[in-house]
């Protein structure tokens, strides 16, 4: 089968090379793709919102499956334009993807079934915003409602911060139209961890569990940023932890999306606070994380294609999913600079380490190629992600062969997975 993947990422990467596993595949293609997909698909220059452009393409080179791997094309309606054309696609339509296009529908959702979340309260107008923090209790999390590159929320430690993060948000339009509502939530404490889960709309599959590192800086300091690193499994995911979700998180979801006549179909993220009072819902996403994919999909023993495939036709409850018994770690390699300013073009050597080296992936999150080669072409360049028997294991070989790859102003975080020396 020919399948074409939407995206340009370290995610789209990672998803290309659970497709290129696939015996069911013959032929990959990727719009827009970058320099490390194009090495095992055929990279077309169409942009991910280019609908139009994108559905003529599935046309014309008989797609027999579209993995939108992106945020923005799936809450701007991709799957709709390409499913009234007669394409299968894997991933949320339009009125499920508001699940991560608008925050304050995802919390009133939250709320309205039981769903165990952060206290809350959603305002259109920045002088309502600023009135409310007269009163309200610090620190706290201010929240753009829409899509911002996973950099839309601020955490408050005092009012004069949350002024100036309303003003910010609601007034300088720092994240755009994503900023005309905002939410503000009550500060939560715990462990962060990430997870992942296929639906075809009435069945849920989890995934492994994952953690992300958000903050640009060492010790969880600087920006928040896309993410600058991962590991997988979670040692703060417990048995008891993953009942509990199942009972009041995961399927509630599903059924509550149903209920609402948004059928979900895709993969839906649960980012979730493991509070003192039991683990809450921090956000939703609408498709599989990034960098989260690159630990999580590395792990799993499925064909992906089965999966999707199976969510698509709501024949999920008939997939056994799996993952290895094993571990995986992945370290970001950003340009210094990252996400605020930042130098592109810049050559990139050691990539040919990677080739053949079974346990140790290179995925491209922001590279081009041009006259020099391989070169930087975004504020994450490269997701270093290596397996191991166990975590410490993971962790070492990731930090090893980040030292495999070099380019000019290269920056990364040293304490990814740190934690786990906590657990």
């Amino acid at each position: 089968m020919k399948v074409l993947i939407v995206g340009s990422g370290g995610r789209e990467h990672a998803i290309a090379v659970s497709v290129k596993k696939s015996p069911k595949v013959d032929k990959i293609y990727c719009a827009p793709g970058n320099a490390g997909i194009g090495q095992i698909a055929e990279c077309v220059p169409i942009g991910a919102m280019e609908f139009d452009a994108l559905v003529r393409f599935a046309k014309e080179k008989e797609i027999d499956l579209v993995i939108v791997g992106m945020d923005d094309p799936l809450v701007g309606g991709l799957v709709d334009e390409l499913n009234a054309a007669g394409i299968r696609a894997f991933g949320p339509k339009k009125n499920a993807a508001i699940l991560e296009g608008s925050k304050a529908f995802s919390k009133e959702l939250m709320k309205k079934y039981n769903i165990p979340t952060a206290g809350y309260e959603t305002f259109d107008s920045a002088d309502a915003a600023l009135k409310y923090l007269e009163t309200a209790t610090f620190p706290l999390v201010l929240k753009a409602d829409g899509l911002a590159l996973g950099k839309g929320v601020l955490i408050c430690k005092t009012i004069s911060e949350a002024r100036n993060g309303v003003k910010s948000i609601m007034v300088d339009k720092l994240f755009g139209h994503s900023g005309d509502r905002l939410v503000i939530e009550e500060f939560m404490t715990g462990r962060e961890v990430s997870v992942l889960s296929f639906t075809d709309g009435k069945s849920i599959k989890i995934m492994t569990s994952a953690q992300d590192h958000k903050r640009a800086g060492d010790n969880d300091t600087g920006l928040n940023t896309g993410g600058m690193g991962t590991f997988s499994p979670s040692p703060f995911y417990t048995d008891e932890v993953d009942d509990f979700c199942k009972k009041n998180i995961y399927q509630a979801t599903v059924d509550a999306m149903a209920s609402e006549g948004r059928e979900f179909k895709g993969v839906i993220f649960f980012g979730l606070m493991l509070t003192k009072d039991g683990p809450k819902v921090l956000e939703y996403n609408c498709r599989f994380g990034d960098p989260e994919a690159q630990v999580v999909l590395p792990r799993m023993k499925n064909d992906i294609i089965d999966v999707m495939e199976a969510c698509i036709d709501g024949t999920l409850d008939k997939i056994d999913l799996q993952f290895e018994d094993n571990a995986a770690v992945c370290v970001v390699l950003a340009s210094d600079g990252y996400p605020v300013q930042y130098e592109k073009g810049l050559p990139i050597k050691g990539l040919e380490n990677f080739d053949n080296k079974e346990g140790y992936f290179c995925f491209h999150a922001g590279t081009l190629k041009n006259e020099k080669g391989i070169v930087t072409n975004g504020g994450r360049v490269l997701g270093i992600t290596a397996l191991g028997k166990d975590l410490k294991a993971a962790r070492a070989n990731a930090y090893e062969a980040t030292e495999w790859v070099e380019f000019d102003n290269k920056y990364m975080r040293h304490d990814i997975g740190k934690a786990i020396d906590e657990a």
